[in-house]
């Protein structure tokens, strides 16, 4: 079988981009991660698919499927990139669209200057919405690691993350935690790690390590994520700039109910065919 793909980025968080409306595509487990693999495959974070949608109010439908080939709820950085690929393919004349997820609808638009912001929806915070095993919702919560005892903001932007602060972000403990915190058992369905250093009200430095990817140079999600996180705890403005491993994005909140706004470039690094 010969696949087309787009091989896409945003801020270094590389992606296959596969067009399921012009080819009749069906993929295992194992193909996702022989197309993520970057010695015998393509090279990527996470594959995402481009379908028609299954609902009337979305244009498209968006499938996400990490490097290990688990297929995932959301993808912030893949989302700016999928506004790119179906309007340079010609799928779409619109600016703005309405995509279908796993986790709801979200509605990426293409900006004049070539960046994408997101409406990435309303963060949830109670537990059992994330998913978390805590007894009731609090602002942290302890989370036993290894011997140490830390303490997460626990939040949901479709998908789960957990957002530590951390002195400076360069000696953050990701290799020595992210693993153990992204199966931590109080996650059932596993966990983004986020790692934050808050430099002043409106701007923080993130590394994320990412369920089933391990740590990227940047996560979608994660920014909004630990933007959220500073500020219901009073450590950031609403308007928060995120520099993270692979670039910059601004990510705007007003507060619980109100959804989160994320905006940053999106990038196609070539397109080519491959036998599968």
């Amino acid at each position: 079988m010969k696949l087309k793909f787009t091989k896409m980025h945003g801020l270094g968080n590389d992606f296959v981009v596969i067009d399921c409306i012009s080819q009749n595509i069906s993929l295992s487990g194992a193909q996702f991660r022989f197309l993520a693999d970057r010695h015998f495959g393509i090279g990527c974070d996470q594959i995402l698919l481009v379908e028609n949608p299954t609902r009337s109010d979305a244009d498209f439908r968006y499938r996400i499927f990490n490097a290990d080939g688990g297929e995932v709820e959301q993808c912030g950085n893949g989302a700016r990139c999928f506004v790119r690929f179906v309007h340079d393919k010609g799928l779409t004349g619109k600016s703005e669209i309405r995509v279908e997820t796993a986790s709801g609808i979200i509605e990426p638009r293409l900006e004049a200057d070539g960046q994408v912001t997101v409406n990435m929806g309303a963060p949830r915070f109670e537990p059992m919405e994330i998913p978390f095993l805590a007894e009731k919702r609090a602002l942290t919560y302890p989370l036993p690691v290894g011997d140490k005892i830390i303490d997460i903001s626990a939040v949901s932007m479709g998908n789960p993350h957990a957002v530590q602060v951390v002195d400076h972000i360069d000696y953050a403990p990701v290799a020595e935690q992210g693993t153990l915190i992204e199966n931590h058992p109080a996650f059932p369905a596993r966990v983004n790690a986020g790692f934050m250093q808050v430099v002043d009200r409106t701007h923080i430095k993130l590394r994320v390590f990412e369920r089933g990817s391990g740590e990227t140079l940047a996560c979608g999600t994660g920014a909004c994520a630990a933007a959220v996180a500073g500020i219901t705890r009073g450590l950031l403005d609403a308007q928060v700039q995120v520099s993270t491993r692979g670039g910059e994005l601004a990510i705007r909140w007003e507060g619980e109910g109100q959804p989160v706004w994320m905006t940053g470039p999106a990038v196609t690094v070539f397109e080519g065919e491959i036998n599968l």
